[in-house]
């Protein structure tokens, strides 16, 4: 349960906070849950707020091109972690220097977590998912590193990187055909929302990242419950008349 916790509170860091608050802007967070949000940020070890959300921009504008980051056209296993291996492809660099950036660097939360990112690692991704579970119950430091830490932390990437590799190739796409990105339930559940990955680079400023109602969104309910206690504004969402529209200009009719 303690290992399952910090999951969820590692994804978070990633889905609510590097990804639809800092990324895509598309909704707005006030200062208690930003700073909840860098720290689960900083548990994730994806790198800091500001290179996820840096390359994140460039993934979306250059989609499927030299450009990308981690473009899912060079084959699976280069979008999925093979991307981290290899120094960027120049169009990345030289394209991504294009995009204006300044925003991210305006928060003073994400200037923080920037400047002490290694040591906010430690302590959020090793230090504190080990040494809680050990103090309040009694659990073996073994125990505790290799499930709640190491465990929870490999879990969690490839989850991630599964946005990037899976939710590229395999699914769907009642929205736009004319794109790789794809609707993928076992993405969706892994993480926690992410996997209607389709609709999310057809509409990439609505704030679920999917269409709104009964599917599974956990991060969606997770922003939904933050704007109830008054710490979410301004949610941006794409209207449903825009997007029947487009499912019946571009949708490949699975939907």
């Amino acid at each position: 349960l303690s290992a399952y916790f910090c999951f969820l509170m590692t994804a978070l860091g990633v889905t609510a906070g590097a990804h639809r608050l800092w990324s895509h802007r598309s909704y707005k967070a006030k200062l208690p849950l930003r700073i909840f949000l860098a720290a689960a940020n900083s548990m994730a070890f994806q790198n800091d707020i500001y290179e996820w959300s840096r390359d994140h921009r460039v993934h979306h504008k250059y989609s499927e091109t030299d450009a990308d980051p981690h473009n899912a056209r060079r084959g699976f296993f280069f979008s999925h972690i093979g991307w981290l291996f290899v120094r960027k492809h120049r169009d990345v660099i030289e394209k991504g220097r294009k995009l204006d950036f300044t925003d991210l660097l305006d928060d003073p939360v994400v200037r923080f977590q920037r400047k002490y990112y290694k040591s906010s690692v430690v302590l959020m991704c090793f230090v504190i998912p080990t040494f809680v579970p050990w103090y309040l119950w009694g659990e073996s430091l073994w125990n505790a590193y290799f499930l709640a830490s190491i465990l929870r932390y490999t879990i969690s990437l490839n989850v991630t990187w599964l946005v990037n590799s899976a939710a590229h190739m395999y699914g769907n796409r009642p929205y736009d055909k004319y794109i790789n990105p794809r609707q993928n339930t076992f993405v969706t559940l892994g993480a926690i929302g992410e996997g209607f990955h389709n609709y999310h680079h057809t509409f990439p400023f609505d704030y679920s990242a999917s269409e709104l109602g009964l599917k599974f969104n956990p991060t969606t309910w997770f922003i939904d419950f933050m704007f109830w206690l008054g710490l979410v504004t301004d949610r941006k969402q794409a209207p449903k008349e825009m997007i029947q529209a487009r499912k019946e200009r571009t949708g490949d009719g699975s939907a």
